[in-house]
């Protein structure tokens, strides 16, 4: 390359200024960026707290029923972990609850087999995990490669799921007797529930895999735009795989976190969970459309759902009203969603 084609051309320190030009407030860029974003659920988490201070007193500020509250979040927010990849994608996966549900039959009735076997409990957490990967598994081929909509695709999961469970189960509840598998899932670790710790090592693992690694880039640039991903080289249907794949296990330790919370399998164990489970998603920030998700804003959203909940029932408050709560935040939190990328839409095109 030739000495004239380096020369850097240094800009005039003479040029008019172009006062037309929109001017930049760092208050505003703060504001609207991801940074801006958590600090609004933050401040809607510490409003909650204080509400939750003021109407029920001691009964809401004490240790324990802190601790309630994180053990209430932890197994929604594992879930949610992996669902936030799959919306950051631009697809859905309703079935999660139901795969839950069906972990937790399964997982029990293996849990009697090892009492038999005097096998290692870990097994039943294997098999949890695996039950849950083959329903993500099976979700994604149908997305991927069957091309059905993942909104269809995993209804069909929802229902199949849950009719699997009830058959396998014949509606019967399970008990999970293993001593060791019930200390260790109950125990605590420097005064906090093991609970708690495997839903904050998720979500610090969820958090690294969709910001520091290739596989978070290409979940965003799919959701962004899946035609442009595919031209760019980017094993799309391979990758829908591998999301639907990760929330089918994050389901699968759910279900396991639900044995070790309650001790027994059955088909209605995580019935409607998904509902909260995309609420929380949708209220942390991350886009319903897709090329946009944030693990911290979903942390964030299961802690002010879980917190809202434990209000309400401080409170005495009934469950119908509290679903009508539930559903008026995510109608707002959408809009503003919609909201938010017109803005955005605008701004690129400027």
């Amino acid at each position: 390359m030739s000495e004239q084609n380096t020369k850097v051309i240094e800009p005039r320190t003479d040029a008019p200024v172009d006062h037309s030009a929109p001017r930049t407030n760092p208050v505003q860029n703060f504001l609207r960026g991801s940074a801006g974003r958590n600090l609004g659920l933050v401040i809607a988490l510490a409003l909650l707290l204080v509400v939750g201070a003021v109407t029920s007193g001691d009964r809401f500020l004490n240790l324990e029923n802190m601790l309630t509250i994180l053990r209430y979040a932890s197994i929604i927010g594992v879930v949610s972990i992996g669902v936030t990849f799959v919306i950051t994608a631009g697809g859905i996966d309703l079935s999660v609850g139901s795969v839950l549900g069906l972990t937790t039959v399964v997982a029990s009735l293996t849990s009697v087999q090892l009492a038999a076997t005097q096998s290692s409990w870990l097994l039943m957490v294997v098999v949890a995990l695996g039950v849950g990967a083959l329903a993500g598994l099976i979700n994604g081929l149908v997305v991927a490669y069957g091309n059905v909509v993942s909104f269809i695709a995993t209804l069909a999961m929802l229902v199949g799921a849950r009719g699997l469970a009830e058959l396998i189960s014949g509606r019967s509840t399970q008990i999970v007797n293993n001593r060791d598998f019930l200390q260790f899932m109950r125990a605590d670790m420097l005064g906090i529930p093991i609970l708690i710790w495997i839903f904050v090592v998720v979500a610090a693992a969820g958090w690294f895999l969709l910001n520091r690694t290739t596989f978070g880039r290409r979940t965003i640039a799919i959701g962004g735009n899946l035609e442009a991903s595919r031209l760019a080289g980017i094993k799309v249907k391979r990758h829908l795989v591998s999301l639907y794949v990760l929330a089918g296990v994050t389901a699968g330790i759910g279900g396991v976190m639900f044995l070790g919370r309650t001790t027994a399998g059955t088909s209605t164990h995580g019935l409607l969970l998904e509902l909260d489970v995309i609420a929380a998603v949708v209220v942390g920030g991350t886009l319903l459309i897709g090329g946009r998700g944030t693990i911290m804003g979903t942390v964030l959203g299961v802690l002010i759902f879980s917190t809202l909940t434990n209000v309400f029932t401080q409170n005495n408050l009934d469950t119908s009203v509290q679903a009508l709560a539930r559903g008026l935040i995510l109608v707002i939190a959408v809009l503003l969603q919609q909201r938010f990328a017109a803005r955005g839409t605008r701004a690129g095109k400027r």
